[in-house]
């Protein structure tokens, strides 16, 4: 017998509904995940209860307004909750009203569908023709890059089903572009990201050429994120490997990072443990490749990675009066 479908009906806008993280629970304490719901007309639903639903194929219908980030990681068997960080099935979010900012920021599958309006900036979705009357129709893009659109048909941008290339030139604001993607694809974007684009990403390319947000490239995994403008805070936080280009930074670039590489093309400042590294010959390479400029152009790049642990010394008086220096060990 098929699961029954869940239906909520909420009276005010409430945050974090069908979020897989909830609320990043196990840093700060935020959402208990078996805490009812605000809010409910006759009900009395948990935030685990609609996560365990779509975790076992079962859609949820929602009446009224739902808040800021709906479908937060929707679809990630998510590591601190002891899964292994890859994608899964997951149902399918009806919502009868409006949605607030970061809708699907995340999201590596499942199906969301509005009746209203979507409030941006958006997360990692796409909207595609809806099947369903009175209904928008929304998936994730790392789900599109992986599986194609089947029968689906994109709205406003254009997707290369061959290529596995999309560009987005909607004018659509939107965040952790290409979050998880592990197979060759890529995303082009005709303006300004937000914030965590390319997270945990292990293979693939995006393109941002406008600006792009805080933690862009954070935790990138083997991808190569492209910002032909400038990055704010925190970009290339706990790099695994793989790229990160951009013209400038606003804050650190580094911090916590374990390998891969960062390049900029206005010096920035660092977090432990990267900091500055030599450009060879294989770096200039690399980036006229990727940026499609000349050699000279390419050598005006700044290169960050982890920096090597300096040999320590000390300086010794030695009693005849000449001065050596010894590594401490």
């Amino acid at each position: 017998m098929e699961p029954m479908d869940i239906r909520i009906e909420l009276t005010a806008p409430v945050n974090n509904i069908c979020d897989y993280t909830f609320d990043f629970h196990w840093q700060n304490q935020q959402l208990d995940p078996v805490s009812v719901i605000p809010d409910q007309s006759g009900t009395q639903f948990t935030y685990s209860d609609l996560v365990d639903a779509l975790k076992g194929g079962t859609d949820i219908h929602i009446k009224g307004d739902v808040g800021a980030r709906f479908a937060y990681s929707l679809g990630v068997n998510l590591k601190h909750s002891g899964g292994s960080g890859n994608s899964e099935f997951a149902g399918r979010v009806f919502v009868d009203g409006n949605v607030g900012e970061e809708a699907g920021m995340g999201m590596v599958s499942g199906t969301l569908y509005i009746s209203g309006d979507v409030a941006e900036p958006l997360g990692n979705i796409i909207e595609v023709g809806s099947d369903v009357q009175g209904y928008r129709k929304f998936r994730s893009i790392t789900d599109i890059l992986y599986n194609g659109l089947d029968t689906d048909t994109i709205i406003s941008n254009i997707f290369d089903e061959e290529e596995r290339r999309l560009t987005l030139d909607d004018g659509i604001v939107r965040g952790t572009l290409g979050a998880r993607c592990g197979r060759m694809a890529s995303i082009v974007v005709e303006g300004d990201a937000y914030n965590g684009t390319g997270l945990l990403m292990r293979h693939g390319m995006i393109i941002v050429k406008g600006d792009a947000g805080m933690n862009t490239g954070a935790h990138l995994d083997g991808g190569t994120v492209i910002v032909l403008g400038t990055v704010d805070e925190f970009a290339g936080a706990y790099m695994k490997g793989g790229v990160l280009v951009f013209k400038n930074a606003k804050g650190y670039v580094g911090a916590g990072m374990k390998d891969g590489a960062i390049y900029s093309k206005k010096k920035v400042k660092t977090s432990p443990p990267s900091g500055k590294s030599r450009m060879k010959g294989k770096d200039s390479s690399l980036l006229k490749n990727l940026l499609d400029i000349g050699r000279v152009e390419s050598m005006l790049y700044n290169k960050y990675e982890i920096e090597e642990e300096k040999e320590k010394y000390i300086t010794v008086h030695m009693r005849d009066g000449s001065v050596i220096t010894r590594k401490v060990e």
